[in-house]
């Protein structure tokens, strides 16, 4: 019992803790939403910056910070510039009576003048520096002429210089304000406003001059705790960067400070580089800049102030939390966090836009499947279309005898049955010679010739309803099938959408090593695939002035690391010669195809009734297509042509090439009434192991030659476009590198004049070639077949051959030396 009611007051204890952890992450949670709504939407922050730039000076007298920003947060958030116009006022009345009037005319005057420029400028953002500029130049030399009376040229130029510092610090606001003011949501900080932004806190730091803690000067203290934490979170540029502008504009502020700007730049550069120890380097790195740049600049004497002000930099440091760091970082380029952060963004959108496209895929599935179902079956359709037509003869006949109710209440099957008979006699065309059937009728019913008449009437507008709904259904069959089609490339695209890049960070050490050990100068190497015969990867390298480096050097070497044959995808040149070149590399292909072609229209015409077409397509296959229009002459080549456009369109998008043939044999069947039809000679060759399938629609028998082997390929199929529905054979067939592959159309198969068995004739004409050029076998066998008919052409007449080759690489591959084994 005792172990029973530990384990209980254990399991209480557990809950009550996880619960009291909870509730602490919500209300802190909860407490960090407040500080940003109070800080960010209220505007307190505007209040803080403002108050101190209100109190800031340079060189002892200048007050140039006040009104440029209240004319940034007017400018840019308008609903906000009560406040900072109370926090700058406050600001300056710890100063002095001149600064505090400077500050108020200047501000006032802005505000009446502001109204006049958004009059005359449509672009008033643009003027707002100018009218900052002439309005704290005419209120400074009217408080100092006028009010104090200090005629001087100093103070005249003073007045000018305050201005264009006015001017300058406009600009930078303008870009600084909406990054205090506004959340900023997965959206990097451009090189001009990371500036911006440690300018104004540089200035704000000015405004605490004179504050000070047990003798420590409070801005010291914070500038180093800005620098340290910059350091820290992006690194030795934006560490030194920042060191140098504080202590420049601390140093303006002040003389005394102009060492400080040494310390400042010293300390960031040193974080920066020891960044990866950590807060413990950072700190460290402050540590040392302050131990030298304190003992050369003021001696020994005032050293141990310095520290100390290093030192309660660095527990402000230490006490920063890492959330916040982790935050800040997320918006400087080049850190880890923002390359996260851009990497999830990027990985987010690609989800985002992977799963809409595979629910449009979802929707043309459903489409189709509606599409295909015709909600009853045909059978059942039928038995409803026969019962609407009866009934509609009935209500002709049946509905005025008086023998109705006999026939179709106590012989209902009987007379059903009969009318069911001969409806269907007469749609057949059979009904006048069955005697029996009409015979029988007679005996059951007293409107005997009545009934068949109106049967043998009405059964020309059931074949027309019949015909129209047949042709409804093939339409409805060709959208559904079109629907598919659509529906699976979509779908294979949003799996190509959520293609992410591996990680494959020794291979890429690996590659990026060999070519610097060769002396090829590489920017990055990214691995995206290392996949048997799918290897892709991007690089970048200098401008190469078009010297074709990646093709002769760079691939070579990739193929002796990798162990095969890599060429250069595609290829992004630098616009300017100091620029890098991006350069995609990848695997080619095992095999690669050339062809010939030789083609003659019917009585040495111009325009032949077939048409051919040759075609790499993106999913590693080669098409090769021929395609004979019924007839000679122009409408037979529109028809064959457009047949192989349809094709070609139709494949080029990724759509199975079955799908493709039997959508083109639904249009054509559908678009006319017309007798017009073609064949379709097919072959698809996957570049990759030379597998091929054929497809003959009504075409004649294609060749293979191997050797001194030949080996026919044929199918028994209609041509396109005399059936709306039909089935067709696909041949596989296995070349070899070396093959020649023979298609011709009926011109040139049934060619030859007296020659009973053409099969025969063509297998022996193939086998006696001498070359194995494409070109020259294409021209041979149409010669051969012209010369038999004593060089008149009969038909329209097409050859085209393919050979199979093995790919040969143009440049040879390049040891990789210590590198060159496989990287996979």
């Amino acid at each position: 019992m005792e172990r029973i009611e530990r384990s209980w007051i254990n399991q209480i204890s557990e809950v009550s803790l996880n619960q009291t952890q909870a509730v602490f992450s919500r209300w802190i949670r909860h407490l960090k939403l407040r500080i940003g709504h109070l800080f960010i939407h209220k505007g307190f922050l505007l209040l803080v910056i403002g108050f101190l730039l209100g109190r800031a000076l340079i060189l002892s007298k200048l007050t140039p910070f006040a009104l440029p920003f209240f004319a940034a947060v007017y400018t840019m958030r308008r609903d906000k510039a009560g406040l900072a116009f109370v926090a700058l006022m406050a600001g300056s009345l710890t100063l002095s009576f001149e600064t505090t009037l400077f500050v108020f005319t200047a501000m006032f005057s802005f505000l009446v003048f502001y109204g006049l420029v958004k009059k005359f400028f449509s672009d008033s953002l643009k003027m707002i520096p100018f009218v900052v500029f002439c309005l704290s130049a005419s209120t400074k030399l009217v408080i100092t002429y006028f009010l104090l009376e200090n005629k001087t040229m100093y103070e005249a130029v003073m007045a000018f210089v305050e201005a264009g510092l006015g001017f300058v610090l406009t600009l930078i606001f303008i870009q600084s304000i909406p990054l205090l003011t506004v959340r900023k949501h997965k959206q990097a900080l451009r090189a001009e406003e990371v500036i911006s932004l440690i300018i104004l806190l540089a200035s704000m730091l000015t405004g605490m001059i004179g504050w000070s803690f047990y003798g420590l000067s409070l801005e010291h203290i914070m500038s180093r705790y800005l620098v340290l934490l910059l350091a820290f979170v992006a690194g030795t540029t934006i560490g030194s960067t920042v060191g140098v502008v504080t202590g420049l504009i601390l140093s303006l502020a002040n003389v005394e400070n102009l060492y400080e700007m040494s310390l400042l730049a010293f300390a960031g550069l040193l974080g920066g580089l020891l960044k990866e120890g950590r807060k413990i380097g950072v700190a460290f790195g402050l540590f040392i800049a302050t131990l030298l740049i304190g003992l050369y600049g003021n001696g020994k004497a005032d050293i141990v102030p310095t520290v100390m002000e290093s030192c309660l930099a660095i527990v402000l440091f230490w006490c920063t939390p890492s959330s916040l760091t982790k935050k800040i970082s997320k918006y400087i380029p080049g850190t880890v966090e923002y390359a996260n952060e851009q990497q999830q963004y990027v990985r987010k959108i690609r989800d985002v836009t992977a799963q809409r496209v595979a629910q449009f895929s979802h929707v043309f599935q459903a489409l189709a499947n509606s599409f295909s179902t015709y909600g009853f079956s045909s059978e059942e359709y039928d038995e409803k279309e026969i019962d609407y037509f009866l009934s509609g003869v009935t209500e002709k006949t049946c509905q005025t005898c008086f023998k109705k109710e006999q026939c179709w209440s106590y012989h209902f099957d009987t007379t059903y049955g009969y009318m069911k008979r001969i409806m269907l006699e007469a749609d057949n065309g059979d009904l006048v010679s069955n005697h029996k059937l009409l015979r029988e009728w007679d005996r059951h019913c007293v409107k005997a010739n009545k009934v068949v008449e109106m049967i043998e009437k009405e059964v020309a507008l059931y074949q027309a309803n019949k015909k129209l709904r047949k042709q409804v259904n093939e339409s409805r069959k060709l959208v559904a099938e079109q629907l598919i089609g659509v529906s699976q490339v979509m779908e294979d695209f949003a799996t190509e959408i959520q293609r992410e890049r591996e990680n494959h960070y020794l291979q890429e050490e690996q590659i990026f090593h060999a070519l610097q050990e060769f002396g090829i100068e590489v920017g990055y190497v990214d691995i995206y695939s290392l996949e048997k015969g799918n290897i892709d990867i991007e690089m970048s390298i200098p401008y190469c002035e078009g010297h074709g480096e990646c093709e002769k050097l760079i691939a070579p070497m990739l193929s002796d690391i990798l162990g095969e044959t890599i060429v250069v995808k595609r290829e992004e040149c630098a616009v300017y010669p100091n620029d890098y070149c991006r350069v995609a590399f990848g695997s080619t292909k095992t095999f690669t195809v050339d062809t010939g072609v030789a083609y003659a229209a019917k009585g040495g015409g111009l325009v032949s009734g077939d048409s051919y077409s040759m075609i790499e397509l993106a999913t590693g296959k080669y098409a090769i297509a021929i395609s004979d229009g019924m007839g000679n002459g122009e409408r037979a080549h529109s028809e064959s042509n457009e047949t192989l456009q349809l094709l070609q369109k139709i494949l080029q998008t990724g759509i199975d090439e079955s799908i493709a043939i039997k959508s083109i044999n639904s249009i054509l069947s559908l678009r006319t009434t017309d007798e017009i039809f073609s064949t379709l000679d097919l072959a698809m060759i996957d570049l990759q192991d030379a597998s091929t399938k054929f497809l003959k629609i009504g075409s004649t028998p294609s060749f293979v030659k191997r050797g001194d082997k030949v080996i026919k390929i044929e199918a028994s199929n209609l041509p396109m476009g005399i059936l709306k529905e039909f089935e067709f054979e696909i041949v596989t067939e296995q070349l070899k590198a070396g093959d020649l592959l023979i298609m011709m159309s009926d011109g040139v198969f049934e060619g030859p004049s007296h020659v009973e068995n053409h099969e025969l004739w063509m297998k022996r004409k193939i086998k006696e070639l001498q070359t194995n050029d494409p070109q020259e076998v294409a021209d041979l066998i149409m010669e051969e077949v012209i010369r038999t008919r004593s060089g008149r052409i009969e038909d329209d007449m097409t050859v085209v051959v393919a050979k199979i080759k093995h790919n040969t690489p143009k440049w040879a591959t390049i040891p990789a030396y210590m590198y060159a084994k496989k990287a996979q």
